[in-house]
């Protein structure tokens, strides 16, 4: 389309000059997408000229007509009529309407020197190098057409706001652009355009001289070959992947079982590691984090398999025991670090937190000493859980896994306040790991009579010998410890047991599998009731119960125990308390206090750090391993915790569960004898075949399901995964829509990367 000057045009061109600096005849080359404007936009700039009295020339090049696919157009501005008919190759302005395209091909022809205006919210600072020999110029137009109105919600023309920057480029006054929209019907637009006009900012070319780009090298000619000569394909020439603004790109994301887990394990790498390579592989993965699979493979609660996505579809991963299998079937053990700088770490408590944290510092090459009060290590995993659920022999072997690494153990050397002065000087650091303090009690009347007894103790006793009972057991709380209390009180002779729980059977917070384990075998559980009297002559044969009713919800969630007054009695002859422990810690020197994890002598922080339930008092064994861990980096990293997992976490709608196949979880096996023994009862799944359940949320299995579905065939294998050809990719999102386990997601392009 060609323009020549009306009459008034040319009358009125002696008043405006032609801008310092601009030259004719002048070429300018407009990139944009389907959509936005972008011819438009060069007929546009056609009318300003012509408001100067210049000859112009003005068509558009769309290529693929495709919504989003790029379009250029070109405007040819001269004192006399315009004969060229080509596309402009030599652009000496350069405009550009989305940032996405700002690729090699957009600068093609453009010399040092040219003027470009690009259309972007970056600043002008951080297109600075790349641009430094060209006049550059940058504004957001996008924004100040959306907030002027222009265009629609989801299609925001930008083509007159951006009029506005190229007339102050030009050095043009808006009297310029006042008249040439007037003359256009397009008045309303001219806030916009002023309002760019005044907030473009320009950078001026770096001087010194400048040679011209180098013409684009003409292709040969191809021979022309006979009809049946045509057996192969010829490689596509239209790059296309200058038509999307966004392109995907491979990414890990938070697995909610990794983020669930409190020991800090990267669950679905192992996983992942035990499918397709086998224990040993999966072992090196746990064990980074995890001193003790076997342990937690049996008395771990779980909580990562109540955030498995699985759980919605067909039933969570049996992660548990997926972990105890890896423990139970490999040898692997990994070798320690060598540490620039040795540090003689104390650990008191060779319970779980312990020998989480005595793990780590050995495993990062320092020098780590446990000092246990008892004769053993393991702590409640070796006094409190009874061997039918955690065998000596599992126990055993992860320990020594531990100490083989260098652990020095000092057992039968309890600690006290004397002893904590001298280990903060003897040592570099101490790290205090003695769990709770004393159980917690009733506080009823008779609580004291022979026959009523702690349920550890119970516990204890058991394990050192063999306990004979009879009669009626009762066993109050709601925990581990009291289901474990009540399963070996079946073992050990008791006529019946029963369980008294103040709140809901729902509300134990007992593992539900120990919970359904100990009804199979016989317990009871009487939920809602509270002992308030024990009664006997000297030696406990009755309780007395009151019943409890809901009240106002506490800070767990749970609703408040309210004791009422109607209670009823029940004849025993034992009866053994699981109430929980108390937080106390009688080992602190006078002065001394904890605080945040940390001992403070007045307001000066000493060389002694506290983990697990004495410091945090969440109370399972998981709990106390991650905290352990933490904290013995915390201790090598001058108190400062490592980096927890990002917490983008990949939500069950983030999956594709057509892509999966409906399997029921593997269940353990379990002992199938009609006598209660200490035999272990979950004997473990039978294989690792529960490992092919995994979705593996947020990481890539390389199924080749993006490849598959690729409609362009822009996605290769690659040898750690694949690559999207960015020069063909259309940003159609096909890939990541199909994702199975959303390891994919698509990213906005930025040009100044391109």
């Amino acid at each position: 389309m060609e323009y020549k000057c009306p009459a008034d045009s040319l009358a009125s061109a002696s008043t405006i000059p032609l801008p310092a600096g601009l030259t004719l005849p002048l070429e300018v080359r407009v990139h944009g997408r389907g959509g936005q404007g972008g011819v438009t936009c060069a007929k546009l700039i056609a009318a300003l000229f012509t408001e100067m009295g210049l000859h112009v020339q003005t068509f558009g090049d769309y290529g693929s007509e495709r919504s989003g696919a790029p379009v250029q157009a070109y405007t040819r501005v001269d004192r006399s009529a315009i004969s060229n008919r080509n596309k402009v190759y030599r652009p000496n302005h350069l405009i550009v309407l989305d940032e996405g395209l700002m690729g090699a091909q957009v600068m093609d022809g453009a010399a040092a020197g040219s003027q470009v205006l690009l259309n972007s919210r970056a600043s002008l600072e951080s297109y600075a190098v790349r641009f430094e020999h060209y006049r550059f110029g940058v504004i957001d137009a996008t924004a100040i057409a959306r907030e002027q109105g222009i265009g629609s919600s989801s299609v925001v023309i930008i083509n007159t706001t951006i009029l506005g920057a190229y007339a102050r480029l030009l050095g043009l006054p808006l009297s310029v652009l006042e008249r040439a929209y007037a003359s256009l019907g397009l008045a309303g637009d001219l806030p916009a355009a002023q309002q760019a006009y005044e907030q473009v900012h320009v950078s001026e070319p770096v001087h010194g001289d400048f040679a011209p780009a180098a013409p684009a090298a003409s292709p040969s000619p191809l021979a022309v070959r006979s009809l049946i000569a045509h057996n192969e394909d010829i490689p596509a020439s239209l790059k296309t992947g200058s038509w999307s603004n966004q392109v995907p790109i491979y990414s890990e994301h938070s697995a909610p079982c990794n983020l669930a887990c409190p020991a800090g394990n990267d669950i679905v790498g192992f996983i992942q590691a035990l499918k397709n390579e086998g224990a040993d592989k999966a072992a090196a993965i746990l064990l980074r984090t995890q001193p003790l699979p076997s342990v937690c493979g049996r008395v771990c609660p779980a909580p990562c398999m109540q955030g498995c996505n699985r759980a919605t579809f067909d039933g969570a991963v049996n992660i548990r025991s997926l972990e105890r299998w890896i423990g139970d079937h490999s040898h692997t053990a990994l070798a320690p670090q060598s540490a620039a700088q040795r540090k003689r770490v104390a650990v008191v408590g060779g319970g779980p937190a312990g020998l989480s944290a005595a793990y780590q510092l050995a495993l990062h090459g320092h020098a780590a000493t446990i000092v246990e009060a008892g004769p053993a290590l393991g702590g409640v995993l070796r006094n409190g859980i009874p061997e039918f659920r955690l065998p000596h022999e599992a126990l055993q072997r992860d320990i020594e896994r531990i100490v083989t690494l260098g652990v020095e153990v000092r057992c039968n050397s309890r600690v006290d306040k004397v002893d904590m002065k001298r280990l903060q000087l003897e040592f570099d650091a101490v790290i205090v790991c003695v769990g709770f303090g004393p159980a917690h009690t009733l506080g009823a009347k008779g609580e004291t009579l022979d026959g009523v007894e702690q349920g550890l103790d119970f516990l204890d006793r058991m394990k050192r010998k063999r306990v004979v009972l009879h009669g009626h057991v009762v066993v109050v709380g709601g925990g581990n410890t009291a289901v474990d209390c009540a399963r070996t009180a079946l073992r050990c002779g008791a006529a019946s047991v029963k369980i008294v729980y103040r709140r809901g059977r729902e509300d134990m917070p007992a593992i539900t599998d120990e919970i359904e384990d100990a009804e199979r075998e016989g317990a009871q559980i009487l939920p809602h009731r509270q002992p308030v009297e024990f009664t006997g002559a000297g030696m406990v044969s009755a309780i007395v119960v009151a019943e409890v009713g809901a009240g106002t919800p506490d800070a767990s969630g749970r609703r408040r125990p309210v004791v009422t007054q109607n209670t009823s009695t029940m004849v025993c002859d034992k009866v053994l308390l699981a109430l929980g422990q108390k937080s106390e810690l009688d080992l602190l020197p006078d002065g001394w206090t904890m605080r945040d994890g940390r001992a403070w002598h007045g307001d000066r922080t000493l060389p002694v750090w506290f983990a697990g339930d004495c410091a945090t008092g969440d109370g399972t064994v998981t709990h106390a391993i991650g905290n352990g861990r933490r904290t013995a980096l915390a201790v090598l990293n001058g108190d400062v915790l490592p980096d927890e997992a990002p917490a983008k976490r990949v939500a069950p709608g983030q999956i594709r569960f057509s892509h999966f196949d409906v399997t029921p979880p593997h269940k353990d096996d379990q002992t199938a004898r009609p006598a209660l023994t200490f035999d272990e009862v979950n004997l473990g799944l039978a294989s690792a075949e529960e490992a092919a359940r995994c979705f593996s949320c947020g990481h890539c299995t390389k199924c080749d399901t993006c490849l598959i579905c690729c409609p362009d065939g822009v996605i290769f294998r690659t040898a750690d995964g694949y690559r999207v050809d960015g020069e063909y990719c259309k940003g159609c999102g096909m890939c990541v829509a199909e994702c199975p386990c959303s390891a994919m997601e698509m990213q906005e392009k930025n040009g100044v990367a391109a």
